[in-house]
């Protein structure tokens, strides 16, 4: 159990870490080049967004320690593991594309990729964990969410 523990607590850590890391590039430009672009009337306000994260980083972590804690000898755990790094990087290089390069097209492209990799993901890790699979429903919604305002803001600008 407290090996189990300790892997959940590692795998938070991680996802909390990228997610850190990633809003320096969106610190970078969300309070002046972000204020000036057009964006939606279902625009959340600034403010929602960093608590949203950190819960998701948290759902993200908890799910990827369960998976974890199943056994990394296994292979369906090691192919949902790679899945789910894997989406982690793209969710990581959205926000330096979209704040960090400013390229909001590319960026769309980005998010698009990084919900295939999230719905493979949430597949793996049914085939491992059904409880760890629902854990990352929300995050999935939100980032299709997500994609709708990358979408939308892309249009209008």
């Amino acid at each position: 159990m407290q090996r189990k523990l300790l892997k959940i607590i590692i795998t938070v850590a991680i996802c909390l870490l990228i997610g850190f890391l990633s809003s320096f590039a969106t610190q970078s430009s969300v309070n002046d080049w972000y204020l000036t672009l057009n964006k939606p009337s279902f625009n959340p306000p600034n403010s929602i967004f960093a608590p949203v994260w950190g819960i998701l980083y948290l759902m993200m972590g908890i799910a990827a320690g369960v998976v974890w804690g199943k056994g990394f000898h296994h292979i369906w755990v090691k192919t949902a593991l790679y899945h789910f790094g894997f989406q982690l990087l793209l969710n990581a290089l959205w926000s330096m594309v979209f704040f960090g390069l400013k390229n909001i097209l590319a960026a769309l492209f980005i998010i698009l990729a990084l919900i295939v990799a999230i719905v493979l993901t949430i597949k793996w890790f049914k085939v491992v964990s059904k409880k760890a699979a629902i854990l990352m429903i929300p995050y999935l919604l939100w980032v299709c969410f997500a994609a709708v305002l990358n979408y939308k803001i892309w249009e209008l600008n």
